[in-house]
């Protein structure tokens, strides 16, 4: 018997990221909205815990102990007194380093198979916080849909959404290490007054209307400085998807990849066909928002 799982990428419409706490943690308004890019976990009993990958970038996916699918699956063992002997296939397509919870989506698809694969019964609180010990947009890759994150992202509101958002994403030449681009936003924000981060009423209401135009105006993300600070290039990726009539365009998380909003379907593939010809990006794709989080395919 095996149990695959689909889980989706994200992105952050709002980032605001307050100083460094005692912890080297930063708190955060981080609102996020899951996309139609999908990872799918496969757990299947095994002799031990294996990791196996396919798809785009699966090379650059560490197969160890220290991917996320396979502490997930070790620390709901370890909860119901079981042994996490399980083969965890991953297909991936969510941009690995892209900024993009690429590995946190594998984390919480692979909860949520092991958990159906051995049936617990665990309670969603349970499963929300072994995600938020596994990381913190984990918790995030199970509900899907908008939410917005505080703390270091991991506590969770739901947020509604009254439509459809297309977006288009430029994946970069080259990864960006997120705990770098903190220590990046540390960094230029030395000597500064970081004030608290706290979540844009104006971008959580156009999420509710589902109006493309006030969201575009409202989306924001205090780590795109220290991005930019690292990858310099990326600023030509934002310009180009500007220039094609991008209602928005800003790093996802923590970058590389950058986020394009467009009005409709026929927008999102003029700015992505803009952008692939601009020679400022790797590879493009489309997708829209918002989407479910983890689901169980079959079994």
């Amino acid at each position: 018997m095996s149990v695959t799982v689909r889980v989706p990428a994200k992105v952050n419409v709002q980032l605001a990221v307050g100083a460094a706490r005692p912890d080297g943690f930063h708190d955060l308004a981080n609102v996020f909205l899951a996309v139609g890019l999908h990872d799918e976990v496969t757990v299947t009993p095994a002799g031990e815990l294996r990791i196996s990958c396919e798809g785009p970038d699966a090379a650059e996916v560490p197969l160890d102990r220290s991917n996320l699918a396979a502490r997930a699956a070790e620390a709901l063992a370890a909860r119901y007194g079981l042994s996490p002997d399980v083969h965890i296939h991953i297909a991936k397509d969510i941009p690995v380093a892209g900024g993009m919870a690429g590995g946190s989506a594998d984390g919480a698809g692979a909860l949520a198979a092991c958990d159906a694969l051995w049936g617990t019964g665990a309670s969603r609180d349970e499963l929300l916080d072994i995600c938020a010990e596994l990381g913190s947009d984990v918790p995030f890759s199970l509900v899907g849909g908008a939410a917005l994150g505080t703390g270091r992202g991991e506590k969770l509101r739901t947020l509604d959404v009254g439509g459809t958002f297309h977006w288009v994403f430029a994946m970069a030449g080259r990864g960006l290490s997120t705990p770098a681009v903190f220590r990046e936003f540390d960094r230029l924000g030395e000597g500064l007054d970081i004030p608290d981060p706290v979540a844009s009423q104006e971008l959580i209401d156009a999420l509710a209307k589902g109006d493309p135009d006030a969201l575009g105006a409202a989306v924001s993300n205090d780590l795109q400085p220290a991005a930019l600070s690292l990858f310099p290039e990326l600023a030509d990726t934002l310009a180009a998807g500007r220039a094609a009539g991008a209602l928005a365009a800003l790093v996802s998380g923590s970058g590389p990849t950058t986020a394009f909003l467009a009005r409709d379907p026929e927008s999102a593939a003029k700015v992505a066909e803009a952008l692939r010809s601009s020679g400022t990006c790797r590879t493009v794709r489309t997708a829209a928002g918002p989407a479910p989080g983890a689901t169980v395919l079959g079994g």
